[in-house]
């Protein structure tokens, strides 16, 4: 039995988060994607933590790739290339929108070699837009769509920068799925494709809250607009530790759920809490039964067993690490261990896909060293023998990393 991508060959020119989670991605699923590197490295192989110059973030993002790394300014590195984009089915990148085809790497010049190919391309704003050239991180892109003035608005107007990379992350995510279309419509058209996934345009996409944002017409007075979970409270337990329960205390439904749970049944005939409109005004009040109700109970556990029997779901708020060291976690495997290149491990997660038919997808491999498949993958690919490599290796088209441990 095959894994769903196997015998799918992509070249991952991609550098950072957006195109890296992508290219792992294709490669949990089975897909051989081959790392191609300038002599520079990717920016996250200086991130720390690092053990044997292999660094965690680049583990993460990297594992299950090989890795070759060229200098792509060099002609010869540029047939090698052409060589290369000839046997593959995907090519991603996730430069701005001019820097591929300065490389002599556009789209058109790499259909003429390869056809079939699937060119798959993130980046800020789009080609061939007013902001085509703007320089698009996640952070900036967080700024430019709503995200942080959102966030900020819900805590009482302290805008901040949120440390994790939502526009990267998503937009990987987005370009996998276009990838896989393009796959699929190749079976039908027998051509490839060009496909661009801009950050700016995910942010909206994944944004469950824009249609709100958006909408110009009255609602009726008091009536909770998307869900609000923004409104949803922590609440401390007696232990010291903190859930949080999904569902709007003021809702209409929700409310009764809540009041009926912490025993406060008398509430759902007060005046101050006689419809949602009422209740939405009183929130405070409501919130400050729920944060004595909560008080009283020794810990999460307990409090999700009386929630859940009033149809309410409870999360406690742990670390990453205490959710990786739960029973749940070890239960399904959602954490794996990959080789530190030394003697040791990096611990990172696992893919979430579960396949009835076919064997397991997820992680494989170790993280690789920069230009550590050179000669393996254009032997395979290319034939080249060990005198034209050394040759390449003399001349700079070649580059690698010897680690140092």
């Amino acid at each position: 039995m095959t894994a769903p991508l196997d015998g799918i060959v992509v070249l991952d020119f991609s550098r950072v988060l957006a195109g890296p989670h992508c290219g792992r991605a294709l490669a949990d699923l089975g897909a051989r994607v081959i790392k191609i590197e300038p002599p520079a490295g990717d920016l996250t192989r200086f991130c720390y933590p690092r053990r044997h110059s292999i660094s965690s973030y680049f583990a993460q993002q990297n594992t299950g790739k090989d890795n070759i790394s060229l200098d792509m300014a060099n002609s010869e590195a540029h047939d090698l290339i052409l060589g290369l984009v000839a046997k593959a089915d995907v090519l991603i990148e996730n430069f701005r929108p001019d820097v591929m085809g300065r490389l002599g790497l556009g789209y058109d010049v790499l259909a003429e070699v390869n056809p079939r190919l699937i060119y798959a391309s993130s980046n800020g704003y789009g080609t061939g837009t007013r902001w085509e050239r703007r320089r698009a991180y996640a952070p900036v892109i967080g700024a430019e769509t709503g995200l942080i003035r959102s966030q900020g608005d819900a805590r009482d107007g302290r805008y901040f920068n949120d440390r994790h990379s939502h526009a990267d992350v998503y937009t990987a995510l987005e370009l996998t799925v276009a990838v896989l279309a393009a796959l699929n419509q190749r079976h039908v058209t027998g051509r490839g494709q060009r496909v661009e996934v801009t950050m700016a345009q995910t942010m909206l996409y994944v944004n469950e809250h824009a249609h709100d944002a958006l909408w110009d017409e009255p609602v009726p007075p008091g009536m909770i607009r998307s869900f609000q979970p923004g409104d949803y409270q922590v609440l401390e337990l007696a232990d010291g530790s903190s859930v949080v329960v999904s569902g709007h205390p003021a809702e209409a439904g929700t409310f009764e759920f809540f009041m009926r749970a912490i025993g406060r049944e008398d509430a759902i005939d007060d005046p101050r809490f006689a419809d949602v409109a009422s209740r939405a005004e009183n929130l405070a009040a409501i919130n400050e039964m729920l944060l004595e109700h909560a008080r009283t109970i020794p810990d999460a556990e307990t409090y999700e067993e009386i929630l859940s029997k009033h149809n309410l779901a409870v999360g406690k708020v742990r670390t990453v690490r205490e959710f990786t060291e739960s029973e749940w976690a070890e239960e399904t495997g959602a954490v794996v261990e990959v080789s530190d290149r030394g003697d040791g491990v990096i611990r990172i997660p696992q893919a979430p896909w579960r396949f009835t038919d076919g064997p397991d997808v997820g992680i494989h491999g170790e993280p690789r060293y920069r230009g550590e498949d050179n000669r393996a993958v254009l032997t395979e690919f290319l034939g080249l023998d060990d005198t034209e490599l050394d040759r390449l290796a003399e001349a700079g088209v070649l580059s690698s990393h010897s680690p140092r441990r």
